[in-house]
């Protein structure tokens, strides 16, 4: 008897999920939302947002900041986007980090480009953000209309599920999407994947609650977005308008600009040391008796694959054996799986291994990298305190950076022989007649620091932000320190 009544609860229970499936459909979803009838969205709120791939430790969630103002202007037919938001940084306890400031942000998609133009001081100079394409367009059809339209246009597949149904499609040949409505016909998750160098096939998860009427639209008033497995949106809606914006065009300036390519330069620090810029992230190629060591392959395979190319020309004959890693800040790492391809060891601090091989682990289909196709294993020299690199002629030294703010697994490398510090996000150099900071800089404060504490006698400063080379006497300066005349 016992078992009949369970099977009795079982099959009723299965009936219901049914009967819901069978009252919840794409088309009643489309309806109910409006879909059909919103060809864009103006949204206005405030919350949270949260730096993707700069969390400052392995397996931390991505920094906080505080959102005063978000406005997002998404036009469905281009497909094209706005989105401004204003920030502050959320005071961490027990992590000293440089004095917050009002951060303006004024973000841009259309199609398959992207760019940003510069709020004041630098007001309506538009720049290039190619990398941002995906992320922006993913935002877009990951509004609930967003989502119902591509559904519809691209032939969602329905599948019931407990509470209602689940709508999946593939966008552009490449872009899956997944997304769930309840029983009220509203969408309450939608989840898609893009392209990362660090953590692959990524899931970006775009949960909404709380709908309401809002200017005749049903909309939710609540929108959490997560990325990588941790948020990097929560926002309240305080207001909803339907069909009020155009199509965002690409301003004519930028438009006659193309797109950035990536280069590198190289600059001679001494003799077999190489300074590769030419970007927003430098490099150092070390010329070793039998083979280079690079230090740092920033940003993605592209520019990895061009700091290569450069590093075989200045120094031919000779393979880059180990490259050095800073810390695991998504911009400074998302090139070291090129460097594994290329049969490079992985010198960096033993707390970033075990985040690389878990993030390594991910499918690599939307845009498979070098490493994706050969499979080569990656290996790694780790180290706590101190890692040295010898051929027997020049010392390298990787050292860890105590204390800092900024990441808690943290190196700097330095040259005895040449008396050279190379360094990345502790301290980036002032660009000429730049005014110092208001205040100290705690990174740049905490390298200095460790500098002393470490005894290294530094001359030069290769920076891997910022202008160029400078005297340690410059990061004295920087951080408020006085400098006897020389």
């Amino acid at each position: 008897m016992q078992t009949w009544i369970r099977h009795l609860g079982l099959a009723t229970a299965l009936t219901a999920t049914a009967l819901a499936a069978q009252a919840v459909t794409l088309a009643s979803a489309s309806d109910a939302l409006g879909a059909d009838r919103v060809e864009s969205l103006s949204l206005q709120g405030a919350g949270r947002w949260f730096q993707f791939g700069q969390a400052p430790a392995p397996g931390l969630p991505w920094p906080q900041f505080d959102v005063s103002n978000y406005s997002a202007d998404i036009h469905f037919a281009a497909p094209s986007a706005r989105v401004q938001i204003s920030r502050l940084q959320t005071i961490e306890e027990g992590r000293w980090r440089p004095a917050s400031v009002l951060q303006k942000v004024d973000q841009y998609v259309n199609g398959d480009k992207a760019w940003n133009v510069g709020v004041a001081p630098a007001a309506s100079t538009a720049t290039w953000q190619p990398a941002a394409v995906e992320e922006r367009a993913a935002e877009v059809w990951s509004t609930p209309q967003g989502f119902l339209k591509a559904a519809k246009a691209n032939q969602a597949v329905s599948r019931p599920i407990p509470g209602g149904i689940e709508l999946s499609f593939t966008l552009a040949g490449k872009y899956r999407y997944v997304g769930e409505v309840n029983e009220a016909n509203e969408v309450v998750r939608v989840r898609t994947w893009i392209d990362n160098p660090v953590t692959g096939d990524t899931e970006v998860e775009t949960a909404f609650a709380a709908y309401r009427d809002q200017g005749g639209l049903r909309f939710p008033s609540h929108i959490v977005r997560s990325q990588g497995g941790f948020r990097v949106l929560d926002i309240t809606i305080s207001s909803v308008k339907a069909n009020a914006t155009a199509p965002l065009t690409v301003p004519d300036g930028l438009a006659a600009t193309p797109a950035p390519q990536v280069a590198v330069s190289s600059s001679k620090l001494a003799e077999g040391v190489y300074y590769l810029t030419g970007g927003t992230h430098h490099s150092v190629a070390i010329d070793q008796r039998d083979h280079v060591v690079l230090v740092e392959a920033p940003l993605n395979e592209a520019r990895s694959n061009a700091v290569i190319a450069k590093v075989k020309e200045l120094i031919p004959g000779k393979p880059i054996r180990f490259l050095v890693n800073t810390h695991v800040h998504f911009d400074h790492s998302g090139g070291l799986r090129t460097l594994v391809d290329e049969g490079a060891t992985i010198v960096t601090h033993k707390d970033n291994v075990a985040y690389y091989q878990h993030a390594w682990q991910a499918p690599r289909k939307i845009n498979p990298d070098r490493l994706a196709t050969s499979g080569k294993a990656a290996r790694f020299a780790t180290f706590t305190q101190k890692h040295v690199l010898s051929d027997g002629q020049r010392r390298i030294e990787v050292h860890n950076i105590a204390g800092s703010g900024h990441n808690d697994a943290f190196a700097l490398v330095y040259l005895p022989a040449e008396k050279i510090l190379i360094e990345a996000d502790a301290y980036t150099p002032l660009a000429p007649n730049a005014a110092p900071p208001a205040s100290v800089n705690p990174y740049a404060l905490n390298l200095l620091e460790n500098v002393e504490e470490l005894k290294l006698d530094v001359d030069q400063i290769a920076a891997l932000h910022g202008p160029g080379v400078v005297k340690l006497a410059d990061l004295k300066t920087f951080v408020g320190r006085k400098v006897a005349a020389q």
